[in-house]
């Protein structure tokens, strides 16, 4: 099997597990009985991402200082985790929104490799690997957004592209992320 063969099958399995772990809100039990999360439960939860666009959050001249297209292409694996995904030559960068989450309620989910919680431009926030996606050339941010989050994804073109997938990730989340809903 090829490097790139199995680069696409750790990002698959690694995006089913993230899309798995981020399923964790209360609904109805199959006797009837309410269930619950620890997901927020106000009425204005993820209020702030209602009118948040992915898709149009990067400015052109970010984009292409990345290395990156200009071009946005649906990157939504979920139907509550809508976003978008730009292409490069050494990486797609990926933007989506989670209205149903926290990072502190997404990190108790588990199904990660690595969830280290840290500051990002004054928010809480969270450096992510999903499980089974390391050394595989990924890497996502978690940035507290609208009462929800917002998620950064860096995945290399190959296993190798990126050197540093979450340092470079960090540098656009750095550069970016101050201008998230609050």
């Amino acid at each position: 099997m090829s490097t790139f063969s199995r680069s696409l099958i750790a990002t698959a399995a690694g995006l089913a597990l993230f899309g798995l772990a981020a399923c964790t809100g209360g609904g109805k039990g199959t006797e009837g009985s309410e269930e619950t999360s620890s997901a927020p439960t106000s009425a204005s939860s993820g209020a702030g991402l209602a009118s948040f666009d992915p898709c149009t959050f990067f400015k052109s001249d970010e984009l292409t200082s990345f290395g990156l297209s200009t071009k946005a292409e649906e990157f939504t694996q979920v139907s509550f985790q809508p976003g978008c995904s730009w292409k490069g030559e050494k990486f797609t960068l990926g933007l989506q929104k989670n209205a149903d989450e926290t990072v502190e309620s997404l990190g108790k989910g588990g199904g990660f490799d690595k969830y280290t919680p840290t500051a990002v431009a004054g928010r809480d926030g969270a450096e992510m690997v999903v499980a089974g996606a390391t050394g595989q050339g990924i890497c996502n941010y978690v940035v507290s957004a609208g009462g929800g989050i917002a998620i950064y994804q860096l995945t290399g073109a190959m296993r190798d592209s990126v050197a540093e997938p979450c340092g470079e990730l960090k540098k656009i989340v750095d550069q970016t992320a101050s201008r998230l809903p609050e």
